[in-house]
């Protein structure tokens, strides 16, 4: 079953690798509850079949960092990029693409969040296995206001214009 509006989030993990310890998180790959993440908070989320795949890096990553500001002055408190990707690959998609502090680049290693979601898609003609849909979504407080599936490998509806216009 796909996820929907109206819908809350539902349980999952998803990793972060953090470039500067904290107090609570350590340098490298930390893992988080989504429920944690998203508790009290407005997020704008959208996933990406791939890091460091071509409209993943040319298009999809950068619009969201450009107006990442815009996000903000509309009540977003944070914008996630989610792969069915490990952490250090994201956390290196984020240090290439210069959005390291701008965007939460969250890893779903084994697809299991994307898969609750039924946002799950099969890249194994491309030999990538299983990965995430193109999709954004807009997240309060758990709750699902919005969202935004790519059909047949387009690039049109989780575009970052796309959602901030809806929020």
């Amino acid at each position: 079953m796909t996820i929907k509006i109206g819908d809350t989030v539902p349980e999952g993990k998803l990793a972060e690798f953090i470039e500067n310890e904290t107090e609570g998180c350590s340098l490298g790959p930390n893992t988080f509850n989504v429920s944690d993440l998203v508790k009290g908070k407005k997020i704008a989320l959208f996933a990406v079949p791939g890091a460091f795949t071509p409209t993943c890096s040319a298009k999809h990553l950068p619009g969201y960092i450009q107006l990442a500001a815009e996000f903000k002055a509309k009540g977003v408190d944070e914008i996630w990029a989610i792969s069915v990707n490990d952490a250090f690959v994201m956390g290196a998609w984020g240090r290439d693409q210069k959005a390291t502090g701008i965007v939460r680049l969250l890893a779903d290693g084994n697809a299991d969040f994307v898969k609750s979601l039924g946002l799950e898609a099969d890249f194994g003609k491309f030999g990538m296995g299983t990965r995430s849909q193109r999709f954004s979504a807009f997240i309060d407080n758990g709750v699902v206001k919005q969202l935004n599936v790519e059909q047949g490998g387009t690039f049109e509806v989780s575009k970052a214009e796309v959602l901030l216009g809806q929020i």
